[in-house]
């Protein structure tokens, strides 16, 4: 409600308060109720519209103007429930590809003229409850391309022809809005109008040439529900005679005017007529008259307290396929009601025969429903009547569809008398849910062969099923039994159904049931099987044998604990074997405290497993890991402590949910490490992840959510456990060799490479190689030079390198990067002086770099050479440079020496870097 809605109910208060002179606690009462009524006064305003793709949703800000800040390629805007005064052009005018417009619930006095004109794409055009009132042909002028414009609750009046302009307006509602007179113009127009809704206005009569705007318009619905009429002259249907759907609900309308109405709709193409809640008690024989001219198909007659059917009222409605008479007040039904609806294919008798405390039970004669030769669907729940009779459903030859759900007649017992007057109907689905059946005899439902599904869940059946019950139903295919009393099951109890696709025993069964031998046997087509609820205790391993298309096993709240213990006399009980087909599993809620390793397996095609609400702790590693399809994981509520990927890997695998949920976690690399690393990179939904995965142990993390378990705790550890206790021993034989490599290791290195270079000399043949005008191409930043000219250009005097300097040699004149490409491809090496500052250079970063990767790929040669005059992260290198230190030879990555004497050391690593083989190998 906005602020204004709430002024306006505040001002009645008062103005009750002085009229009633009951202020004090009157007031408050009602101040009280306001604020109920009125939440976002109290609660914390939104400030920002919510954007989502291309839609924005700007409700219950206060706005006084359309937002000016959303993207301009948005096509649906929704401002409603606001206090904008208008909606003008120009603010419009920055969303030019507005598609849908609702502006619901404002106080806009009028439209603007402009408003169209800034938006040319405006299809939907939303404006209930507002306060426009005057409406011209101006104001609409430029919303030649609305299909859809709702003035719905606003209080409207039309000047001259406002609709006009809207040709191609396809649906048009003015509901509660003051009209007087379904006149919208005087001249056609509306030519794309299809459905048309004036409801809730102070509409008295429909004249003759009302709806004449309409006469070349495509209009199939007109709403004219909630109106006080009283008259409708001759002809004022006849504009309109296209006409498909008429809605005239929630009126007072006497027999007499229905009458007058079906009168007037003949000749016209009216297909579906609805008189819902129009009071209409009772209907004569003339009352549908004027319909006999016409095809109705559909006739809706609900929640009208209609008492009785006598003298055959429906008997001009030949061509009617679909009836609903439900939520009435019917008291008897005779052969004579439903005359004449010899093609009727549905009808609804919901609530339609009810009997209270004072009346008596309603009745229904036999030959009742002999008229309706062609029904297909009967609907009659939550109905009451005296009983099923011998000829009660006599005549329908074409029902497929009985539902009695919920109803009072009396159905005890159920013998093969009760349904034999459906013995002739092809029915196919009998639904007796909750109608206090108590017994079923044998063959009770014999002479209905063609039945594929009967439900008689929610009754009181307390009998032990011999399969005499179901005798003659070979076409079965599903029966529901959920939620009876005490059914016992024998070996046969289903010997007579063996098409039964889907068996629900839920909440049914009588306790202590050993199932053996197993009364599934004969169900070789199941595929759904809900044994749930039944505090099952044993099971035999073949209870389940023989079942290989079952899908669907539903065993939640039983008492299966003791069936896969380890302790179990005969060891677990692998009842689940051979269900190679089984898609979803429920075990919740049967107290297991363990899975034995068989237990799952071979159930390859499980996609949704529940576990949920049992005492499951620690799991054995191979549990799982037959279920490769496994989708739908819960395992909430159970006292799991820790997650390995041993035993969760193979279900984690492709799953999309996981409900693991309420268990105690223990927080600890050893226990949880592998799981909190799995939801930080999982796609799989995780729900309340934030707030129901919470430690129980250590104290660290006690109460606090997993996710705030910080995985980098554990990267100390060390990898190879098995190693630790021999590299306990060889540390102290390592110690001396360390400490002397340490401080004269580089000694060592340097006289045994001048040993083995002047004997083998210091360059590596290079086979094949082409010849190279420089010995290397120098990489470095500006503020380096010095030290290239200190420590690498006397190389070239010395040694008689030839080296490439971008500042000494390049050509004056030539482009750069040409100049620079072509350097590399004539240098035999590529040397990286690096430091921070030309890891910082950005024409090193964005060009030099690439260059010379590009130029290793291109030629496959092994030519880098990186001389670290700082200590730099490997991680810096591969961002700036491309470069990590472990795709180069170990003799091409040199560091400069901090100590003055390792300098010749230096030297000579370099030349032998420089003169290292280029080919990869």
């Amino acid at each position: 409600m906005t602020t204004l809605h709430f002024g306006r109910n505040l001002v009645s208060c008062l103005r009750m308060v002085g009229a009633m002179k009951v202020a004090p606690l009157f007031l408050l009462t009602c101040l009280l109720g306001l604020l109920v009524q009125s939440p976002c006064l109290l609660a914390q305003k939104a400030t920002a519209c919510e954007v989502k793709g291309r839609t924005a949703d700007c409700t219950h800000l206060s706005l006084k103007e359309v937002p000016a800040d959303l993207p301009a390629d948005i096509t649906r805007l929704d401002v409603s429930h606001n206090m904008l005064p208008a909606l003008p052009g120009p603010s419009l005018a920055r969303y030019p590809q507005l598609v849908r417009l609702d502006a619901s619930f404002n106080d806009i006095k009028r439209l603007e003229s402009d408003m169209c004109l800034a938006l040319p794409l405006l299809r939907h055009l939303v404006l209930r409850r507002n306060e426009v009132h005057l409406l011209t042909e101006k104001d609409v002028l430029h919303c030649a391309n609305l299909t859809h414009l709702d003035l719905s609750s606003n209080r409207l009046k039309l000047l001259g022809e406002p609709f006009r302009p809207l040709q191609r307006l396809t649906r048009l509602d003015v509901s509660a809005s003051g009209l007087t007179s379904a006149r919208l113009g005087s001249v056609p127009q509306l030519w794309s109008l299809k459905k048309l809704f004036l409801s809730g206005n102070a509409i008295k009569t429909i004249k003759s040439n009302d709806l004449s705007y309409l006469s070349n318009s495509s209009i199939q619905t007109l709403i004219l529900s909630s109106l006080p009429l009283k008259t409708l002259e001759p002809g004022c249907f006849q504009q309109i005679r296209g006409l498909r759907d008429l809605v005239m609900d929630s009126s007072s309308l006497s027999p007499q005017f229905i009458a007058k109405l079906s009168e007037e709709l003949s000749g016209t193409r009216i297909a579906s007529l609805s008189l819902r809640n129009i009071k209409l008690v009772s209907l004569t024989n003339t009352t549908f008259i004027g319909l006999q001219d016409t095809n109705v198909t559909s006739l809706d007659l609900s929640s009208n307290s209609m008492v009785s059917l006598h003298n055959s009222p429906f008997q001009w409605l030949g061509t009617l396929e679909r009836l609903c008479l439900n939520e009435n007040n019917l008291k008897h039904l005779t052969s004579s009601s439903f005359t004449g609806l010899g093609n009727l294919r549905v009808m609804n008798l919901t609530r339609a025969l009810v009997k209270s405390h004072k009346s008596p039970y309603p009745i229904i004669d036999d030959f009742s429903f002999g008229p309706l030769t062609r029904l297909e669907t009967l609907l009659m729940d939550y109905t009451a009547f005296q009983g099923i009779t011998a000829n009660l459903f006599s005549g329908l030859e074409s029902l497929g569809h009985l539902s009695l759900s919920w109803s009072s007649v009396g159905l005890q017992t159920v013998s093969g008398k009760t349904f034999a007057s459906l013995s002739r109907s092809p029915l196919r689905t009998l639904n007796l849910t909750g109608v206090d059946i108590s017994r079923l005899e044998p063959g009770a439902f014999s002479d209905l062969g063609n039945l594929t599904t009967l439900l008689l869940g929610y009754n009181f059946i307390s009998q032990t099923l011999t399969g005499e019950e179901f005798r003659g139903l070979a076409s079965l295919e599903e029966l529901n039994l959920y939620r009876n009393r005490k059914i016992s099951l024998s070996p046969l109890s289903f010997v007579f159904v063996p098409s039964l696709r889907k068996l629900i025993l839920g909440l049914a069964l009588a306790q202590n049931q050993d199932f053996d031998p197993s009364p599934f046997q004969q169900l070789r087509n199941l595929s759904t099987l809900d044994l749930s609820n039944n505090n099952i205790a044993n099971v035999m391993e073949g209870l389940l044998a023989g079942l290989e298309n079952l899908r669907v096993l539903r065993l939640q709240h039983n008492n299966l604990q003791r069936v896969w213990k380890s302790a179990n006399p005969g060891g677990p009980v692998s009842f689940l074997r051979g269900l190679r087909s089984l898609e979803t599993l429920d075990l919740d809620s049967n107290g297991l405290d363990e899975i034995p390793v068989t237990g799952l397996s071979g159930l390859s095609q499980l996609r949704e497993l529940g576990l949920a609400g049992n005492v499951l702790d620690h799991l054995r590693d191979s549990i799982f890991d037959d279920l490769d399809s496994l989708r739908v994981l819960r395992m909430q509520r159970n006292l799991i402590t820790s997650v390995p990927r041993g035993v969760f890997g193979p279900a984690f695998r492709n799953l999309s949910v996981l409900r693991l949920e309420r268990n105690p976690f223990d927080c600890t690399c050893e226990s949880i490490l592998w799981f909190v690393n799995w939801l930080n990179a999982t796609n799989a939904s995780v729900p309340q992840r934030g707030s129901e995965y919470i430690c129980n142990t250590p104290q660290a993390y006690f109460n606090k959510s997993v996710d705030r378990f910080n995985p980098l705790s554990c990267k100390d550890m060390a990898p190879f456990y098995a190693l630790y206790v021999a590299n306990c021993i060889l540390v102290l034989l390592f110690m001396t060799t360390a400490l002397i490599s340490h401080f004269q290791g580089w000694r060592i290195k340097f006289h045994w490479n001048v040993l083995v270079n002047r004997t083998l000399g210091f360059a590596e043949p290079d086979l094949g190689e082409a010849r190279f005008e420089y010995d290397a191409y120098l990489i470095y930043a500006p503020e380096d030079s010095k030290w290239v000219e200190r420590h690498l250009l006397p190389l070239e005097e010395d040694k008689q390198y030839s080296f490439f300097m971008e500042d000494r040699d390049s050509v004056p004149g030539r482009p750069q990067f040409e100049a620079i490409v072509e350097a590399m491809r004539s240098s035999r090496k590529i040397v990286f002086v690096v430091t921070e500052k030309l890891l910082s250079d950005p024409c090193c970063r964005m060009y030099k770099a690439h260059q010379a990767m590009h130029q290793v790929i291109e030629d496959s040669r092994d030519s880098v050479v990186l001389v670290l005059l700082e200590d730099v992260p490997d991680h810096r290198l591969s961002r700036a440079l491309l470069i990590r230190k472990g795709m180069l030879k170990s003799r091409c990555i040199l560091h400069w020496p901090l100590q003055r004497e390792r300098i010749p050391a230096f030297r000579h690593k370099l030349q032998v870097a420089l003169g290292s083989s280029n080919a990869v190998q």
